[in-house]
């Protein structure tokens, strides 16, 4: 096993478990990562996934260079990158929330899985980058789609063209990420988060995702069509009607995704 996924109230967490090579991904963990991502997803009992890397020194740096090697230079680099990404980064949406848990170097296919995620957050000693231009290699595991839409055009671009890195610093001040975090207490503040997200209301938190995701592609008119509907249909289940009823009552609400 090169991952580990375990379960525990309403919280999924992923750890990719190569500390070795810094997490990289091979197709082992690039096979483990869809299955147990693809089993989150469907999981009607889980609501948050937490996804971090193994050790403190990074969360994952992309695809494993090395392993691409060793198959052989007949075998053309996309065609290496599509079998060993066949994975989030390709089909992404999900409905419930997902944080990353950055616990060092962030790069390349890691900065693109971590775009994935809704809520970031970052380790002191976390770093940033596209280094795949350096290289002479295309960022194209969402990077130029997802990148811009998480950045200023221009910030992206740097970010980009250049291949530099970035330190968590800065990532947080030109909102890459939520928070930074001393690495001790990053676990502790993903878990946190996962908490408070996993005590809303299951439907109308899978729905303001999903309005979330709809922003992205939609004219704000028909976003707002969009919003308006979820907004009826989450209206009418019944934990609107028991998040009222706890409201009135000053009381929690025990929600049942219903």
């Amino acid at each position: 096993m090169v991952l580990s996924y375990e379960k525990k109230e309403k919280t999924a967490t992923i750890t990719l478990d190569r500390p070795e090579v810094m997490n990289a991904i091979n197709l082992d963990l690039a096979r483990e990562l869809f299955v147990a991502w693809t089993d989150f997803a469907e999981d009607p009992e889980t609501m948050v996934l937490i996804i971090t890397g193994s050790g403190d020194k990074a969360f994952c740096v992309g695809a494993d260079l090395k392993e691409r090697n060793q198959i052989g230079k007949d075998v053309h680099v996309s065609s290496f990158w599509d079998s060993s990404f066949k994975m989030p980064m390709r089909d992404a949406e999900c409905n419930k929330p997902i944080i990353a848990a950055i616990n060092g170097h962030c790069l390349a296919g890691g900065l693109e899985l971590a775009l994935v995620c809704d809520i970031r957050i970052a380790s002191e000693n976390a770093t940033f980058g596209q280094p795949e231009i350096n290289w002479g290699i295309f960022p194209g595991m969402g990077a130029t789609q997802r990148l811009p839409r998480a950045l200023p055009y221009n910030l992206a671009a740097e970010i980009l063209f250049t291949g530099e890195r970035i330190d968590a610093h800065r990532a947080f001040e030109i909102g890459l990420v939520n928070r930074v975090v001393p690495l001790q207490d990053l676990m502790r503040t993903a878990r946190s988060i996962a908490r408070d997200i996993s005590e809303k209301a299951p439907l109308a938190l899978r729905a303001a995702k999903e309005a979330l995701l709809r922003s992205y592609e939609l004219p704000l008119n028909q976003g707002l069509r969009v919003e308006g509907l979820l907004r009826r249909i989450v209206g009418d289940t019944e934990d609107a009607h028991e998040g009222m009823k706890a409201f009135q009552q000053k009381r929690k609400p025990r929600y049942r995704g219903q």
